[in-house]
This record gives structure tokens, sequence and C-alpha cells, in this order.
């Protein structure tokens, strides 16, 4: 799988199915392709452990120190992050983090996620990244910790923290 860092246009969604062969992409969310965007859902057994990104992508807009990306694979839409940049302090917090349920199990959230830890490692001071996740047996936690994220023992409203050392 090819990985690729894109700032390019977006595209609608109107798109060819990706293959295990698409590169995956981090692309800025705009008029293009915020309602494919939108439309992305996880499973039925994962909705308790992210937001809809309808919710993500307003927050995200009354939110200062924000950086969002709709996640591609190829030329399809795939996935959402949503990364807290607190470039003062300096704090870099994955606030959310979805792949879409029919693109789960191809390989496009870890490519991604990695494109996310890339993109971090180039911040100001940039030492550590943090996430928090909802326990459960359906949730990411294996996920974030096959990616190097450990738990601090830290918890949020019954969200578990992991930090990342860069």
């Amino acid at each position: 799988m090819r990985l690729r860092n894109s700032g390019g246009v977006a595209q609608n969604d109107l798109m060819t199915e990706p293959d295990h062969n698409s590169s995956v992409s981090l692309r800025p969310i705009d008029g293009e392709n915020v309602l494919a965007i939108i439309k992305l859902e996880v499973t039925e057994e994962q909705k308790d452990f992210v937001a809809p990104n309808s919710v993500s992508i307003a927050q995200a807009a009354h939110t200062t120190d924000r950086w969002e990306r709709a996640i591609y694979a190829g030329e399809t839409p795939v996935g959402y992050v949503l990364l807290s940049e607190n470039r003062a302090k300096p704090r870099y917090y994955l606030w959310r983090y979805m792949i879409d349920h029919n693109h789960q199990r191809r390989g496009y959230g870890r490519a991604a996620m990695e494109l996310v830890i890339d993109y971090v490692r180039t911040l100001p001071a940039a030492t550590e990244m943090f996430l928090s996740y909802v326990p459960g047996d359906v949730g990411p936690r294996a996920f974030y910790a096959d990616l190097g994220f450990a738990d601090t023992g830290v918890e949020h409203d019954g969200e578990l923290e992991m930090r990342l050392v860069l």
C-alpha cells in the first residue's frame, strides 16, 4: 500500500471503490467532500466509541487549535481524523478517529494513523502524542497499542488516556 499525505483537491463522493493497493492520504475537509465525510459510519457495535462525524465536524468548527482531515483510499473518502493542536503548551491530542465500516480491516486505518503520527512529529516541540478511548470489548485500544501508544493510567470522563512517545 502506498502512503501519501496530500493537501490536494478534495473529491465528491461518486468515486470508484478502493482496493488494497490504493494509496492512503489525508486531505482537507471542504465543501466538495464534507457531505461524503458526514455519511461515513462505524459499525453498530462501535458507535459507543466515537461520535458521528457530523458532531465532530461541528465541534471542530467552533474550536481553535484544531486540525482535521478526511482520510482517503485512492479517490474514495474512507475516514475522518480530528487532532487538537495546542502549540502553546505544546500538547497534541487525537480527538477523533474513525474508518467507515465498509472500509475497515483493509489497512487504511493503520496507514492513515501513521500519516497522522508523521504529521505530529513535524509540529513545534512535539515529543509525545495523546489520545483517549472508551474501554470495551470492540474498542480501539489494541489498534492504538499496536501503533506504540501506551496507557498512562489517566482517566477523562470514563475514557482512558494513551500516550505515544515520538
